[in-house]
């Protein structure tokens, strides 16, 4: 009997980072890759059951956190399973025959423009204009045929739209990597999970961030991530989004974890999954 296709959802079009996670992360298994708009469109999906997973970038080594992700994983019922990390090279792209010097128009997600920052400093007659994702920002440059347009986006978008690299490597981070989760409606727990993803909300007292901290290193607990964002409906109140290190099943982790109800109105695990302790060369 054939393996049934697992249904993955991503956020773009083919040629897209998160599509290239998606193909990283399930290498060798069979998938059916299903391209959302939105990232929420991607999130809701995963927690309708229309597809089993989904893969979202969360995290830039260059730009920080991705905060409308952050925001999504608290909105919906969701688990982060695994992870996966690329690394990210943009390139300019334009039509076949373009020159460099004649582009004024350059279209991408906001992350890649602001991932190459220098770039466009030095080149300001290039305007930038906000695209829903880098590959689609690339398709768009492919359909459009004009030689004063230009994309932000991957190798991967230019052989998928017979696009011309005018510039390599353009990111001002050469270093630059994209951490992506990879979620489900369903929490699943593996043995070789080392990473512990949690929202929590804390009680607006004097101390209370302090002594959230204090049930991890009291227990020999390394945190890897920590960021706030702003509560909706309460002004100038805040949730952290967390990473710690650790299993579910581990006792310093249970001490802590049961800790935690002392200082916060809410606390949520999203996951306990593998880490991707590599990066691409």
């Amino acid at each position: 009997m054939a393996t049934k296709a697992i249904p993955v959802g991503y956020q773009g079009v083919p040629g897209a980072y998160s599509h290239m996670a998606l193909l990283q992360y399930f290498q060798g298994q069979e998938v059916q890759a299903e391209n959302f708009m939105l990232f929420e469109d991607v999130v809701q999906a995963v927690a309708e059951g229309k597809v089993r997973y989904g893969v979202l970038p969360i995290e830039n080594s260059s730009t920080g956190g991705i905060t409308d992700v952050y925001d999504l994983a608290r909105r919906y019922s969701i688990f982060i399973v695994g992870e996966k990390i690329l690394k990210i090279e943009h390139c300019l792209l334009a039509y076949p025959g373009t020159c460099l010097e004649n582009i004024t128009e350059v279209y991408s997600h906001p992350q890649g423009f602001s991932q190459c920052s220098l770039f466009f400093k030095e080149h300001p007659v290039m305007r930038q204009f906000n695209y829903f994702n880098t590959a689609k920002a690339a398709e768009l440059v492919a359909e459009k045929k004009d030689p004063h347009m230009a994309a932000v986006a991957g190798v991967q978008a230019a052989d998928q739209y017979g696009l011309e690299i005018l510039a390599r490597g353009i990111n001002t981070n050469k270093s630059n990597y994209t951490r992506f989760i990879i979620i489900s409606r369903e929490q699943e727990l593996v043995p070789e999970a080392d990473k512990i993803t949690l929202i929590v909300s804390l009680k607006h007292q004097p101390g209370s961030l302090y002594r959230l901290l204090a049930h991890f290193a009291q227990q020999n607990i390394n945190m890897t991530n920590i960021e706030s964002r702003p509560y909706p409906g309460r002004p100038w109140e805040y949730y952290f989004h967390m990473d710690i290190t650790g299993h579910l099943t581990d006792p310093a982790v249970q001490e802590a974890l049961q800790q935690l109800p002392e200082d916060t109105t809410e606390c949520k695990i999203l996951g306990n999954y593998p880490a991707d302790h590599g990066k691409e060369a």
